[in-house]
C-alpha cells in the first residue's frame, strides 16, 4: 500500500480534534499562572497534576468544539481538513473521546490538584464549549468579545492549582488575554473573510466591514497597551517586564494601525501571527521577571 492510499493515522486524527497548538499556548499561560502563584518554584507534583488536567479539560473543550462546528469547517478551507469535516471521525466517536479526556482532566484536577481548579476548568470547559461555540458565535459579531473570558481563563487556572485561591494578581493576567482576544481573532477573519463568508458565521469584517474591523483592532490595541502595564502599576512586576511590555506594546500598535489605515491581507496575516508571539513574550517575560531579586 503506497503513502497516497495508506489510510489516516487514528491517534493523529483524535490529536488534531483537540487543536495542539492552540491548547499549547492555553497551557503554557496556564503554567505561567503556576509558576506566578508562588514566591519559589511551584510544588512539581501539583505542576505535572494541574498542566496535565488543564491540557486534558481544554483538549475536551476543542472537540466539542470541532463536533459543533463540523459542518462550517468543511465549508471553510482553513478549517476543512479536520477529521470531523471530512467524516474520517463520528460524532459518537467525538463524543466518547471528548468524555473520556474530560472526566480524566475533571479526576486529576480534583484528586491531584484542588477542587477549585477542577471547578474553574469544568466552568471554562462549559463557556468555551456550549456558550461561546453553541450560543454565542453564530448569533452576534461580539461573539469573540463576549465569549472570551472561556479562552482567557488560564493563568487563573494555574494560579488556582498552586494557590487554591485566585487573588487580583492572576484576575490581571486573565484580563490581558481578554483584551488580546478580539485584535487577535478579527485579523484572522480579516484576511479569511471569504472562509467565513461562506461559514455563515456572523464575523465583524462580514457584517460591519474590514475598515470597521480595523479600527476596532486598533482600538482594543491601545486598551491591550493600557492593560499590559497594569502589573507594573500594581507592583507585580518590575522593570524587565514593563520595558518588555512596551516595547512589544509598540510593535502590536504598529501591526494594528497597519491593519486600520493600510490594509492588505498580507499585514492582517503578519499582525496575526506576531499577536501569538506578543502574548507568549509578554508572559514570559512576566516568568523571568518574577525571578529577578530586584531589592
Amino acid at each position: 500500500m503506497t503513502a497516497l492510499t495508506a489510510p489516516p493515522n487514528r491517534i493523529a486524527q483524535y490529536w488534531a480534534l483537540t487543536k495542539p497548538r492552540v491548547t499549547q499556548l492555553a497551557v503554557f499561560c496556564a503554567v505561567i499562572g503556576m509558576f506566578l502563584a508562588t514566591p519559589g518554584l511551584p510544588d512539581w507534583r501539583l505542576l505535572i497534576a494541574a498542566t496535565v488536567g488543564i491540557w486534558l479539560l481544554a483538549g475536551a473543550a476543542f472537540a466539542v468544539n470541532c463536533l459543533v462546528e463540523r459542518e462550517i469547517d468543511s465549508r471553510m478551507a482553513r478549517t476543512a481538513r479536520r477529521p470531523l469535516a471530512r467524516g474520517e471521525i463520528t460524532v459518537p466517536q467525538t463524543l466518547v473521546f471528548s468524555g473520556a479526556i474530560g472526566g480524566a482532566g475533571m479526576w486529576v484536577l480534583y484528586t491531584l490538584v484542588n477542587p477549585l481548579t477542577m471547578w474553574l476548568t469544568f466552568a471554562t470547559f462549559v463557556g468555551y464549549a456550549v456558550i461561546y461555540t453553541i450560543v454565542l458565535k453564530p448569533a452576534t459579531p461580539q461573539n469573540i468579545v463576549i465569549g472570551g473570558l472561556s479562552g482567557a481563563m488560564p493563568p487563573a487556572l494555574g494560579w488556582a492549582a498552586i494557590a487554591n485561591d485566585v487573588p487580583m494578581q492572576a484576575w490581571l493576567l486573565v484580563l490581558i488575554i481578554f483584551i488580546w482576544t478580539p485584535p487577535h481573532f478579527w485579523v484572522l477573519a480579516m484576511y479569511r473573510r471569504d472562509d467565513y463568508a461562506r461559514s455563515g458565521l456572523p464575523m465583524l469584517p462580514i457584517t460591519h466591514g474590514n475598515a470597521f474591523t480595523g479600527f476596532h483592532v486598533w482600538l482594543y490595541t491601545i486598551a491591550l497597551f493600557a492593560t499590559s502595564l497594569l502589573p507594573f502599576a500594581v507592583r507585580m512586576s518590575g522593570p524587565l517586564y514593563l520595558a518588555a511590555a512596551v516595547v512589544l506594546g509598540v510593535i502590536y500598535l504598529r501591526y494594528s494601525w497597519m491593519v486600520w489605515r493600510n490594509y492588505n491581507d498580507l499585514i492582517a496575516r503578519k499582525s496575526f501571527t506576531y499577536s501569538i508571539i506578543y502574548l507568549s513574550l509578554l508572559f514570559a517575560a512576566l516568568l523571568v521577571d518574577h525571578y529577578i531579586p530586584y531589592s
